[in-house]
């Protein structure tokens, strides 16, 4: 038997499908939009759906943006010949608010996962080979999480990238093992720069 209508019990159930939201998490969420005055709810909802409209990944870093070229690849300012492998999007604000990579990005969006049937061909990789098969770039740093899907696809992407001649280095473990780079602070993600090591 149901408790709510079946309007807010789809509500919920959308909210409990986001990542890291519990059903207890998603109930209060549904609550919350249903209190909002008429106008306010009219503009999250709007929100969403100018975000889904206008966002879409930078074509030279696969980055989110809503203009032509994300951000950083529009900075003349960046090292372009440094790139910084990461898995998500959010792991570019990660490195951003240390304030201490000078280079540009490229994001992968996901990584390896054979549990999930996630191979390389799901991933951002092959645009990342011809980026740097057009020249110019010294370095590659894998920042992938330091857990088995991270290294794999470090190690994989790294193999790829060996016949270009470009140095492929590693994030030092300055981050612990089975932790995100959403979560870490900017001294740890400093330290784990400078202590990278060639792979």
């Amino acid at each position: 038997m149901a408790f709510f209508p079946p309007s807010l019990e789809n509500l919920i159930d959308k909210f409990a499908a986001l990542p890291g939201v519990g059903k207890k998490s998603a109930q209060r969420l549904a609550f919350y939009v249903l209190s909002l005055p008429d106008g306010e709810s009219e503009r999250f909802a709007q929100a969403i759906l100018d975000a889904k409209k206008s966002v879409h990944c930078c074509p030279v870093c696969q980055n989110l943006t809503d203009g032509e070229k994300c951000a950083v690849c529009a900075d003349e300012k960046r090292d372009k010949g440094v790139i910084c492998v990461v898995a998500e999007p959010r792991d570019v604000l990660s490195f951003e608010r240390g304030r201490e990579y000078k280079g540009v990005y490229h994001v992968l969006h996901g990584v390896m996962s054979p549990m999930n049937h996630i191979g390389p061909d799901d991933l951002k990789i092959s645009e990342l080979v011809e980026r740097v098969s057009m020249g110019g770039v010294e370095e590659v740093i894998m920042a992938t999480n330091p857990d088995t899907e991270g290294d794999t696809t470090a190690m994989y992407v790294s193999r790829l990238l060996k016949p270009f001649g470009v140095k492929v280095s590693r994030l030092a473990y300055g981050i612990p093992v089975g932790s995100n780079l959403e979560y870490a602070d900017e001294a740890t993600l400093s330290r784990a720069l400078e202590g990278r090591r060639e792979m």
